[in-house]
């Protein structure tokens, strides 16, 4: 056969991808939202340059098929060759069902997975070897079904890049990113807005007729395999397109630059723009939210934050008492939701020793996290500002030398150091951290002999609050104080953790078990901490990066936001419950006021102790951003949409009323302009801050 009918399932599925996409852009152009007119230049762009990108862009995402392509072949089952393989593939099937592998210190569906996917492949690799005479139906069958699979990505992708346009007017971005952290409320709102078995039965009907022409054009393939000699020219080819590939697809985009925005993004390859999203996650504020007037978002700000500068968040803090540098130790709870406390209402006695620790601390009983994440949370400690649209400030490229919980108390001679029990690569954190004039001491810098247990994130929290006494011990010797933020990792899935240590087994895989092994190890830090040197000099300051879920009825589930914190320093802070609103940004200003700093502040969170400090909460997803005041939640969200909420105690009979966790949110009858406004000014002007570079230190 000539080279051509080789190549024939390459080039008859790229054919198949650019009609689809020029049918797609064609669909698009004339949609109801795509509301412009365009110039000639723009037009030839849109077609010419937009298919050219796709061409490049399926040669890249094909890379699967080259590499089931080349792999048929028959000399594989010949004796002994197919015999060994197939044993090495059961053995595989046996160690992966039977023994403990990565996969099962993960835990979740992985080790399901990992096993289907192995126990398939050893099935159709046995077939093909012991059914000789039933060899080419089973790889015609297989052929088509692989076919098939490409055709449904191929036209899936299409159909969500017309629905994403329909709610966006544009081609992938951050939201579509997102959509894959939130698959059940993605999935949820797809079965609700659109006729689900109608439109997947006909997609299936489609894919079904184009595979059995792609098949019928391209199945002398796998009637004649090509050689050894063939397949080497054929890997040749795809190479030196798939290297072209990778040059040519960022030029091309490059090329986007019209000042005709819905031009730019009918000419971009929506798989293409998906990666770009996920890469540089950030969601533009200014094109998909509501917005003020500059000024008057500033104006609204700075009434908001009492002393700052007008059209910033620059003020000076000054205190009437001397300062005190005390050590501070910030212990950052892995998913450590406020329901798990008994003062919250919990009744299975999960938190002992955080339940005690708290009647002897300062507690904020009212306060929320910013965010779902771990990086959220860090986020809000370190840098203390709103949670802006998109990913967070820690995993963006531009994320080093801001004014930060650890440039403050570098001004006062603290060492600063950020402790993690995993690997500070994860989630970006090394990067953000020592951007920012952190020392990292992460699961690297643990000798062996420091480790006793460890799972997929890291070891375990008995672990890393050890090595975290060794290095205050250091420190206190250095003469400085110091200021060291622990990210604990113990209580996240698979909650593994060492056994004899508690009443549920370390591998029950329990969410409870994980948040009593968390207690239990801070009171074993706290036991040893005591006993040295630094301890009755030092604020211990423990709250959560996040709850331990996030999902609910509505788009900003408030119970779902609620997390313990405290403030800890026996002889230094009286116990106390402070019930007044207040968001994650502002325990580190808060603690700054406790320990009287004078300093010069860009935070937008603020010392709440103060008599100036007006109650309100910042929550937000990546897209759903809000703000709760007076009993109401405000969220504004992209296509300059706006809700807000009427925040209805559900009281429980069983819980102090500081402590109470369920609201209702019901829609307002009528709308409050002035809270409307005030969330966009939070959430307009950090963006315009960090847009503008104006939170450096």
């Amino acid at each position: 056969m000539t080279f051509l009918r080789k190549t024939s399932p390459f080039y008859t599925l790229a054919l198949f991808y650019i009609i689809v996409s020029f049918i797609l852009r064609i669909i698009l152009l004339f949609h109801p939202i795509t509301q412009t007119s365009f110039v000639f230049i723009d037009t030839i762009k849109i077609f010419v340059l937009g298919l050219l990108s796709d061409f490049f862009v399926f040669v890249f995402a094909s890379a699967f098929l080259w590499l089931y392509l080349i792999f048929i072949s028959n000399s594989k089952y010949l004796k002994p060759y197919g015999y060994i393989i197939f044993g090495l593939l059961v053995s595989l099937l046996i160690y992966v069902k039977f023994f403990n592998t990565i996969l099962n210190e993960y835990g979740g569906v992985l080790p399901e997975i990992g096993f289907t996917f192995i126990a398939i492949k050893t099935t159709l690799f046995g077939l093909l070897l012991f059914l000789p005479k039933y060899r080419d139906t089973i790889r015609y069958w297989l052929f088509s079904f692989v076919i098939f699979l490409f055709v449904v990505i191929l036209l899936q992708n299409a159909i969500s890049e017309f629905f994403f346009w329909n709610e966006f007017g544009v081609k992938y971005n951050f939201i579509a990113v997102d959509y894959l952290v939130y698959t059940n409320e993605v999935i949820g709102n797809i079965m609700q807005s659109y006729p689900v078995i109608p439109l997947f039965s006909t997609l299936f009907i489609v894919a079904g007729l184009v595979t059995y022409f792609i098949v019928k054009k391209s199945k002398n393939y796998i009637e004649n395999i090509p050689t050894i000699a063939e397949k080497i020219k054929i890997s040749g080819m795809y190479f030196l397109l798939f290297g072209m590939s990778l040059f040519v697809i960022p030029f091309l985009s490059t090329k986007e630059n019209s000042d005709n925005i819905f031009a730019n993004e009918l000419e971009a390859n929506g798989i293409y723009k998906f990666y770009q999203a996920f890469m540089n996650s950030e969601l533009d504020y200014f094109k998909f939210y509501k917005t003020l007037p500059e000024k008057e978002a500033y104006d609204l700000l700075n009434a908001q934050i009492t002393g700052s500068i007008s059209g910033t968040t620059l003020r000076n803090i000054k205190s009437a008492a001397a300062e005190n540098h005390k050590n501070v130790v910030l212990i950052t709870i892995e998913s450590y939701s406020a329901e798990f406390l008994k003062m919250y209402g919990n009744e299975q006695n999960i938190t002992p020793f955080l339940d005690s620790l708290a009647t002897k601390s300062l507690v904020f009983s009212n306060l929320y996290a910013v965010g779902n994440r771990t990086v959220r949370g860090l986020e809000a400690v370190t840098l203390c500002l709103p949670p802006t649209a998109g990913e967070s400030v820690v995993k963006r490229v531009d994320n080093k030398d801001k004014f930060s919980t650890g440039s403050v108390f570098k001004q006062k001679g603290y060492n600063v150091k950020y402790l993690y029990g995993g690997d500070a690569y994860f989630d970006n954190m090394q990067d953000f951290f020592v951007g920012n004039g952190y020392e990292i001491i992460d699961k690297k810098t643990f000798k062996p002999n420091e480790v006793t247990f460890q799972n997929i994130w890291g070891v375990c929290d008995e672990d890393m609050y050890n090595k975290a006494i060794t290095e205050m011990n250091s420190e206190f010797k250095e003469n400085k104080p110091f200021f060291n933020h622990i990210m604990t990792v113990s209580n996240h899935r698979p909650f593994t953790y060492p056994n004899d240590r508690i009443d549920i087994p370390g591998d029950a895989k329990s969410r409870e078990g994980g948040v009593k092994y968390t207690d239990f190890a801070m009171k074993e830090f706290f036991n040893k901490a005591k006993k040295q040197p630094w301890f009755a000099n030092t604020v211990f300051v423990i709250l959560a990066d996040h709850c331990a879920s996030s999902s609910g009825k509505t788009e900003l589930p408030i119970d779902k936001y609620r997390i313990p914190a405290m403030v800890y320093s026996p002889g230094f802070i009286a116990p106390k419950h402070y019930s007044n609103l207040m968001s994650q940004i502002d325990v580190m200003p808060t603690v700054f006021g406790l320990l009287n700093f004078n300093y010069q502040s860009k935070f937008f969170g603020q010392d709440v102790l103060k008599s100036d400090y007006k109650p309100r909460a910042l929550i937000a997803t990546y897209q759903n951003l809000g703000l709760i005041k007076d009993n109401i939640l405000t969220i504004i969200s992209p296509k300059q949409q706006v809700k807000q909420l009427q925040l209805t105690l559900i009281p429980n009979p069983k819980v102090a009323s500081e402590f109470q966790l369920l609201y209702e949110q019901k829609h307002i009858a009528k709308p409050r302009l002035d809270l409307e406004n005030e969330t966009i000014s939070y959430y307009q002007t950090a963006s315009d801050i960090l847009k503008k570079k104006k939170y450096q230190k």
